[in-house]
């Protein structure tokens, strides 16, 4: 689904460093035709909205389900309007929540991009082998949106 000629991109995965904020200005810098989407990357506000909203819970099992059930919500729709998922695995934690988004774009025929270091190859071998590209890179990312969108190397 594209929205005023624009494509739009879900931006999954690690949250614990600045690579949407990066790639989001990059593509701005070079003024791409793209609506980003996100989860929730605070980290306080993604654990706690379930409660947050439907009330404390004694038993964290129940706390993170409904934090989890609440952000499944708004990230599933997001994916589903998106044309393109990026996913980024990063090194220092496992990042379970990127596996399911992946699966699930995967699930719904949407196009993914894996970004990683080469080190996670072997963990990420069946997400990758579904991916249209695995990125490296945050550049490697941007390149390709560039030319996805305009043609353009």
């Amino acid at each position: 689904m594209v929205t005023n000629n624009n494509i739009n991109i879900f931006l999954s995965g690690e949250i614990h460093t600045e690579w949407r904020i990066d790639i989001i200005k990059e593509s701005k810098n070079h003024d791409l035709p793209i609506n980003f989407f996100s989860p929730e990357t605070n980290h306080s506000n993604s654990d706690d909205c379930g409660v947050s909203i439907l009330g404390p819970e004694e038993n964290k099992f129940w706390h993170d389900y409904k934090g989890a059930s609440i952000n499944a919500i708004k990230n599933n729709i997001q994916i589903k309007k998106s044309d393109i998922i990026i996913i980024k695995f990063g090194d220092k934690y496992k990042q379970w929540n990127a596996a399911f988004d992946a699966g699930y774009a995967i699930g719904n025929n949407k196009i993914i991009i894996t970004l990683h270091n080469k080190e996670l190859d072997h963990a990420l071998k069946e997400i990758d082998a579904s991916a249209k590209a695995v990125c490296r890179s945050n550049h490697e990312v941007i390149k390709t949106l560039k030319y996805i969108t305009t043609g353009k190397l």
